[in-house]
């Protein structure tokens, strides 16, 4: 990758797009929990196009026009719920992911007090990510025989004054 992606905002038409990165990014979660029925691969089109044309803020990471990767937030009065960061196979271990969250961050910033975000116990690249970004686990959650969530929270500095 020469160049970095570009990090945009995500808009309905995009949903394909995204769909189909963030099918293949779970594809070894499913695997690694033995669950093939994962929310984020049955995730309807037309549920995905509902959060793109609602009041979500969803990034995407765009390289030589293709999107490569994707992230969401929604809110809970102060506090940013992050979700479904993905990043093309392919792609993955470049800092694409880095960038999505980094951008989302800034761009939620001022609107929410932290971030929010879990991942399963066993996704050892996800929880490293987590933490090198600053994120420090609050609480597991065992949600079904095979899996434990682990909730992470980050704290968001205020925005500088100019």
């Amino acid at each position: 990758m020469s160049e970095p992606a570009v990090i945009e905002t995500a808009h309905p038409e995009d949903a394909g797009a995204i769909l189909t990165v963030q099918r293949a990014a779970y594809v070894t979660e499913a695997q690694l929990y033995g669950d093939p029925f994962i929310p984020p691969l049955v995730e309807s089109l037309e549920g995905l196009r509902k959060v793109l044309a609602g009041d979500a803020v969803v990034l995407k990471a765009v390289l030589d026009g293709r999107i490569v990767g994707a992230v969401r937030a929604r809110f809970s009065d102060h506090t940013c719920l992050v979700g479904r960061l993905v990043v093309a196979p392919d792609l993955q271990g470049r800092g694409v992911g880095v960038r999505l969250m980094r951008a989302l961050e800034e761009r939620v910033r001022g609107r929410a007090d932290a971030c929010v975000l879990f991942t399963g116990h066993l996704s050892d690249a996800n929880l490293r990510l987590y933490r090198r970004l600053g994120y420090s686990e609050t609480h597991r959650e065992r949600v079904a025989a095979h899996l434990t969530h682990v909730h992470m929270r980050k704290p968001l500095a205020p925005d500088a004054a100019p």
